[in-house]
């Protein structure tokens, strides 16, 4: 995604490599493929930086590393007591479910998923079942490639660019980031066709009633989040041991008050500025 001309060193999880003197280690953080947690120890003290975490099981993904430190600075998209996810949800099965019916009735499924991570995640859940290819676009493609290449196992495809202009797909699953819909390739899908959206944001339709991801309504809705819920954040804030937690993104209000609350010196990110540097301490 950054283009062909940049230099990459990988790091295995857990190797030490030094900075000055700060010691750092990349541990897994359960998001997609190759996403990390950040250790950094220096002078007897331990932070970890989550970035991006899920703590529910993924074949497409090294499971999140619970890593103890003294403070902990977690990212909390959904960081508020209404984001809950379903554990004993089944959704590979929803999926082949919903392509079936429409199938039936003679209509495409498109289904809106995140080029990066989450529709390979689709792919990975749909391996186990699927003996029908998916139809993914070209930016799906793409990254479809990097996972294979890494031994990631993943359901049948073919590439949306290998269907003729004139063609038009019956009865297909295709698999597309959520901007498909306004690109000219759309014509492929012809009339009939249902969309759906996997997204831990589809989760809002059990307390609204509304079937939207970003204003853009869909038929179908699956609740499939590459971040932590409300008790995933919990959880994985107490398993540190972190006693001072800094915490970004929506959680900044809610999960702040719930950590207080356990006793834990909790703060929003906003606080870590140079020009407050008792936060550094």
């Amino acid at each position: 995604r950054l283009g062909k001309n940049i230099a990459v060193h990988g790091i295995d999880y857990r190797e030490k490599i030094q900075f000055g003197g700060v010691q750092v280690s990349f541990h897994a953080a359960g998001h997609i493929l190759g996403s990390a947690q950040i250790r950094l120890e220096w002078n007897g003290a331990v932070w970890v930086v989550s970035g991006d975490y899920k703590r529910e099981a993924d074949p497409t993904c090294a499971p999140f590393e619970p890593v103890p430190c003294e403070v902990f600075v977690t990212e909390a998209t959904f960081g508020t007591p209404g984001y809950r996810w379903h554990r004993d949800a089944d959704l590979g099965r929803e999926i082949v479910d919903w392509w079936q019916a429409n199938a039936a009735r003679g209509c495409n499924s498109v289904l809106c998923a995140y080029a990066l991570g989450k529709a390979q995640r689709v792919l990975g859940a749909l391996a186990p079942l699927s003996q029908r290819a998916v139809y993914c676009h070209p930016a799906v493609t793409a990254i479809n490639k990097c996972y294979r290449d890494s031994g990631i196992v993943l359901a049948p495809t073919h590439c949306l660019s290998e269907v003729e202009s004139a063609r038009v797909l019956r009865g297909e699953l295709v698999l597309v980031p959520p901007a498909f819909l306004q690109s000219e390739q759309a014509h492929v899908l012809g009339d009939g066709y249902r969309t759906a959206f996997a997204s831990g944001w589809m989760s809002k339709r059990a307390t609204d009633g509304n079937i939207s991801g970003y204003g853009d309504g869909y038929d179908h809705g699956f609740v499939m989040s590459d971040h932590a819920d409300w008790a995933d954040l919990v959880r994985t804030v107490l398993e540190t041991g972190a006693k001072r937690v800094y915490v970004q993104h929506r959680g900044q209000g809610a999960l702040v008050r719930h950590l207080r609350s356990l006793g834990l010196r909790a703060y929003p990110d906003a606080a870590l500025t140079p020009e407050n540097p008792n936060q550094l301490s």
